[in-house]
């Protein structure tokens, strides 16, 4: 526990070309040693790839792949008389976000034999169509939550 005020919510402002902040959310977790740019190119790239690819607005797909990412509940682990139970509970639309974003990241550095664009393209296609590996994550994380339903009486 802080001594004194918590840290309060940071503002993140959209990115430069759409203006979305969920997009630079995506590009700040898409960063490694602090080369924001290139994030940035490497995210453009995907979108005009997106774009040739479908003929659709490239926000939208990623917007929608996002959507299909995004858990509605998770298990927690919690300590009762002893034992340990994996309690589902719903979670918070931030988190959400940011498991969803980190699930297609993962699963985008996973990937082999292309470029990051690339790569980013294909798992973003993947989870707009309801496919892929990160959907099936989100899937696993609900039938976790549902096998264990007995025990949401543990809530806290």
């Amino acid at each position: 526990m802080p001594r004194r005020k918590r840290a309060g919510k940071q503002d993140i402002t959209g990115d430069p070309k759409y203006n979305d902040c969920e997009i630079s959310k995506f590009v700040n977790l898409l960063m490694w040693d602090g080369k924001k740019s290139l994030a940035y190119k490497i995210f453009y790239e995907s979108m005009d790839i997106i774009k040739e690819k479908t003929n659709q607005e490239p926000v939208s797909v990623f917007k929608k792949a996002l959507g299909n990412v995004k858990p509605r509940v998770e298990v927690r682990a919690r300590r009762v008389g002893g034992a340990t139970y994996q309690i589902p509970v719903e979670v918070p639309a931030e988190r959400s976000l940011a498991l969803a974003i980190r699930w297609i990241l993962g699963n985008v550095r996973v990937r082999k034999g292309k470029s990051v664009a690339e790569k980013l393209v294909d798992e973003l296609m993947e989870s707009a169509k309801g496919e892929g590996a990160s959907v099936k994550k989100k899937e696993d994380t609900h039938k976790m939550a549902e096998a264990n339903r007995a025990f949401a009486h543990y809530r806290w």
